[in-house]
């Protein structure tokens, strides 16, 4: 995303040669126009694909961590680490993700993550010890995580029009893959002969086929930065580059810097993200969101399970818990984009998790549905905060570093409290103690996630 602008901005007035030799000689419509046609459609295909990727390597080995202990002989701390090692990978890997983008560019970052993707799940069933399984799924936890960061950037440099609604398409596929890999691994497993390795293997299948989208949409980059024009199907960009060459900026030129120059926010003065604000609450909002979801996805069923719930039953509830997450996925980042201010959606999404979380303190098994309903309701906070990402800054280049520095810094923060309701189950011997944690985390996530969805940008407060 940072070199977007400076291709525009040093190769536009070779851009108009060979689009117009070729038109008047041809008689055919301009290339640009029949890319502009396919590329779109192709990026939604290859962002479906790409959301349904994004947490079936870790619901799928969720799904079988007994029979994985068993088969590694791992202890039990080491199965501890291994699950918290998903938001430390999102951390670590995920602040690379904007310098990888300006070095090779977004699409080209993000096939590049599908691919790790793939190898990381096709290698680990291979593995024979602990060691090995662990780098195999760090490798495939990498890919996720600067893809994590890059899904907002490509949704904002092809559809900068329609960010609230592409936003809920991932979003809405992303929670599908997470459901249907938790759901459907144990059954495949079992229908594919029983071991564990085929089972979590499994799913490479599908982290090879979302490769494939995004290699035309690179090839396609590199053709038309050779050819000296911005990449199609970025309408934003490619409409603000003859305003440069013309006699008076354009208002899309206006709307894409707020310098003269569309090159300048970008190259000639780097957007520092810590100076802002908006960038730390909006990290603030994403890491208590992420705890909330990685406390549910862990502990739930055995909350359900201490009050009487069959195992069965209390998986299904944490399903129900996920699936919530599928239609709400679309609606809210629309509802959100249409709003000034998100701040009343982060209150009624925190609203439910306190009434979820205390109704599974006062009959966990009496309003068990329920809870789980209000549960999933809550734990939409993730695509509202990855819509806002897109909402609180004006550029490419902005949202590619408020979306490194929000993720990053909040799956830091996530890291201890799955840990720490682990901690205070143990030594206090109920869910007591660590429901009132969970319930107490969503009054700072209801504050910090309003002042992130207060109507300014990062360049402002920058």
């Amino acid at each position: 995303m940072h070199d977007e602008p400076q291709t525009l901005e040093t190769a536009a007035p070779p851009a108009r040669t060979p689009v117009t030799a070729t038109a008047a000689t041809t008689g055919d419509s301009p290339a640009p126009d029949r890319s502009a046609v396919w590329i779109p459609r192709l990026v939604v295909v290859a962002l479906v694909l790409a959301a349904l990727n994004l947490r079936p390597a870790i619901t799928s080995l969720g799904a079988l961590l007994e029979e994985v202990r068993d088969g590694l002989h791992m202890s039990g701390s080491v199965a501890g680490v291994l699950t918290s090692v998903p938001p430390l990978c999102f951390a670590v890997f995920g602040i690379t993700a904007p310098r990888l983008a300006r070095r090779f560019g977004p699409s080209a970052v993000v096939c590049a993550g599908m691919a790790a993707i793939f190898a990381g799940l096709a290698i680990r069933p291979f593995a024979s010890g602990t060691v090995g399984f662990l780098a195999a799924s760090a490798l495939a936890l990498m890919g996720i995580a600067v893809s994590n960061v890059l899904m907002p950037v490509i949704v904002k440099r092809y559809f900068p029009d329609r960010v609230g609604s592409m936003t809920g398409l991932y979003s809405m596929a992303l929670a599908l893959g997470t459901s249907l890999a938790a759901a459907a691994t144990v059954p495949m497993t079992e229908a594919l002969g029983g071991s564990w390795r085929t089972g979590i293997g499994v799913w490479a299948v599908l982290a090879a086929l979302a490769v494939l989208p995004w290699i035309p949409l690179v090839r396609d980059r590199v053709t038309q930065a050779t050819a000296g024009r911005a990449p199609a199907g970025a309408p934003t960009a490619t409409a603000s580059a003859p305003s440069e060459r013309g006699s008076a900026p354009s208002t899309t030129a206006t709307a894409t810097a707020s310098a003269p120059s569309a090159a300048s926010p970008v190259t000639a003065a780097p957007l520092r993200i810590t100076r802002s604000r908006t960038a730390w609450a909006l990290a603030a909002f994403f890491g208590l969101q992420a705890t909330g979801a990685y406390i549910t996805m862990g502990w739930m069923p055995q909350i359900f399970r201490d009050a009487g719930v069959p195992a069965g039953t209390a998986g299904v509830l944490l399903a129900v818990t996920m699936v919530m997450g599928v239609p709400l996925a679309f609606v809210i980042p629309g509802l959100a984009t249409r709003l000034r201010n998100q701040g009343p959606i982060v209150v009624a999404l925190g609203l439910c998790g306190l009434v979820g979380y205390s109704g599974l303190y006062v009959a966990p098994s009496g309003g068990a549905w329920v809870w789980a309903l209000l549960l999933g309701v809550s734990n939409c906070a993730f695509p509202l905060a990855l819509t806002m990402i897109g909402l609180r800054s004006r550029t490419g280049a902005g949202v590619v570093r408020l979306s490194a520095f929000a993720q990053s810094v909040g799956y830091l923060i996530s890291i201890p409290g799955p840990l720490l309701v682990g901690v205070l189950y143990q030594h206090s011997g109920g869910w007591g103690l660590p429901i009132a944690l969970m319930a107490g985390l969503m009054i700072p996530q209801m504050i910090v996630g309003s002042l992130a969805g207060r109507a300014r940008t990062v360049e402002d407060e920058c």
